[in-house]
């Protein structure tokens, strides 16, 4: 029996994580330099910008971009830093401001046309602001409540039969210390990463079956690959806010836990 096979040109490819992720260099040399490295710094400028903008002549009644970056600011004291951090959240938010714009803003650059790269699908980006957040956490606790007191409270809850502690504590000390910043970062990224994933695949089906090679059956799949990018689109962008959002969150509950210890 002969099977016949159509030329490799004229096949439908998925595309793979090599291609979507293993960028080149945008300097010929500059191994480092790429099109993730770039719109991580386009980001920082764009935030600290934007940020500038609205605050460096502030008005008592605030329009255009003041008004837009106060209603995010609001938005992170109200239910990022006051739900975990109470009379200390002032003091933070400086901080906690940065961390949601700047993971916003690397996350819509994925949607951003043209650019359509979320920094964050690479893990060095959300890895490098979990362990500065994890290493903020550490300090303040030992700070605030002494080396020996902060690994007792993490590990020797009160009130607990003793025999327990040695099935608890190194739980907690492997929770707190090593599985805490690793999901923090991988949370982040493997959103980013799955959505870029969905939506590269969703847009070059419409794009080979309606343009590249248009056929009466294939158009109407790349109709409903064109309907998938769109709908995936929206889906995508309502989740990368909530990722945002998820990372600051968890940023100010990890300097609440060092500030005000439960135990």
């Amino acid at each position: 029996m002969t099977v016949l096979l159509a030329p490799a040109g004229d096949q439908f490819g998925a595309p793979t994580p090599e291609e979507l992720f293993n960028l080149p260099p945008i300097i010929p040399g500059v191994y480092w330099f790429t099109k993730p490295v770039l719109l991580a710094m386009l980001s920082a400028v764009l935030v600290i910008g934007v940020t500038w903008a609205a605050f460096a002549k502030p008005k008592l009644v605030p329009r255009g971009v003041q008004n837009a970056v106060e209603l995010g600011y609001m938005f992170v004291r109200d239910q990022v830093a006051r739900p975990f951090l109470g009379k200390d959240a002032d003091r933070w938010m400086g901080l906690l401001v940065s961390v949601f714009f700047l993971v916003l803003v690397w996350n819509l650059m994925g949607v951003v046309p043209v650019l359509q790269f979320p920094v964050a699908s690479h893990i060095a980006f959300p890895a490098v602001l979990a362990l500065v957040i994890y290493g903020l956490k550490v300090y303040l606790g030992i700070k605030h409540q002494g080396g020996v007191g902060y690994f007792k409270n993490m590990m020797f809850p009160p009130g607990l039969p003793k025999p327990i502690y040695f099935l608890l504590a190194p739980i907690e000390f492997l929770s707190n210390m090593i599985i805490a910043p690793f999901t923090h970062a991988v949370r982040l990224f493997a959103n980013m990463f799955a959505g870029h994933m969905l939506l590269a695949f969703f847009s070059m089906v419409g794009f080979w079956f309606l343009f590249e090679k248009l056929t009466p059956l294939g158009a109407p799949v790349g109709v409903v690959g064109v309907v998938m990018t769109i709908l995936l689109t929206g889906l995508e962008i309502f989740i990368q806010y909530l990722q945002a959002f998820l990372f600051a969150m968890l940023a100010a509950m990890y300097i609440g836990g060092s500030l005000h210890p439960e135990h």
